[in-house]
């Protein structure tokens, strides 16, 4: 597919854009889009004082939590889980109506909310290994995306602070790289604080490095699927359940409580 001059910036990378149509091509096209200014000063101060509030709750508890596609020798990177449980302003992402028209665009709809989960890289921190997020479907992969993650930007994402790193165009591959392929060129999808960066699952991507000496960067991840994919998170059991009982018919829907073919409880969906 062609694009113009307008839809690339000078790094080859597409140029960001609060057009859906263009967003949806530039999906097409490189494998992801970056869509600035999503969120106002006051709701991103909030969404940002609520995960920061999160995760220094779960390092005082003692639950600070890593996640096994990090490094080894890396110790700075904090994962906080089961956002919607923790805060209502993490479901308002979730179902933010124009993240959820990228959503459609790529898997349609009904989708399934699997994950909406933060990550937040130290000072130091080092890179995460080159992945899909698709990796559990079995290879050779379906001609279109089965997933498509949307990722928050907390916190300005820099090249310097560990932005996201991917391979533009590598959903072409219809495949999981290879260890040959670690190797690949990646560039940073730096953004401002307040945008949203939407990967296609087939992309090739991983954390970058933070280099700078006395800043986190954080990133609210919501992981979205068809509806023949069992959830990543097991909303069923470690959702609160005030979260389910205030839920709009959409939320419903990502959660998997209202269902279409799958999911019935007695032939009719549970909700």
């Amino acid at each position: 597919m062609e694009t113009s001059a307008a839809d690339r910036s000078d790094t080859g990378r597409p140029a960001p854009t609060r057009d859906p149509a263009r967003a949806a091509r530039d999906i097409a096209t490189f494998g992801f889009c970056i869509v600035p200014g999503v969120l106002a000063a006051d709701r991103l101060a909030r969404v940002r004082d609520a995960l920061y509030r999160a995760a220094d709750e779960d390092r005082s508890r003692g639950r600070e939590q890593k996640f096994r596609l990090d490094h080894a020798h890396d110790d700075t990177n904090q994962r906080v889980w089961n956002l919607l449980s923790r805060d209502p302003v993490f479901g308002d992402l979730a179902e933010h109506p124009l993240a959820l028209e990228l959503v459609r665009s790529v898997v349609g709809w009904p989708a399934l909310l699997g994950n909406i989960s933060a990550n937040i890289t130290g000072p130091g921190g080092g890179e995460m290994v080159l992945h899909a997020d698709q990796t559990f479907v079995p290879e050779p992969w379906p001609a279109e995306p089965q997933g498509v993650n949307v990722a928050w930007c907390i916190d300005d994402f820099t090249d310097e602070n560990g932005a996201t790193r991917i391979v533009p165009g590598s959903h072409r591959q219809h495949r999981k790289p290879a260890a040959e392929d670690a190797a690949a060129a990646t560039v940073a999808l730096e953004a401002p604080a307040g945008s949203f960066i939407v990967m296609e699952s087939r992309v090739w991507h991983k954390t970058g490095f933070n280099r700078t000496p006395d800043r986190r960067r954080a990133g609210i991840f919501a992981w979205y699927t068809r509806p023949i994919y069992r959830q990543q998170e097991n909303w069923f059991l470690s959702l609160n359940p005030s979260v389910r009982q205030f839920a709009s018919d959409t939320m419903l829907v990502l959660l998997g409580y209202r269902a279409e073919g799958l999911g019935l409880v007695n032939g009719k969906s549970p909700a």
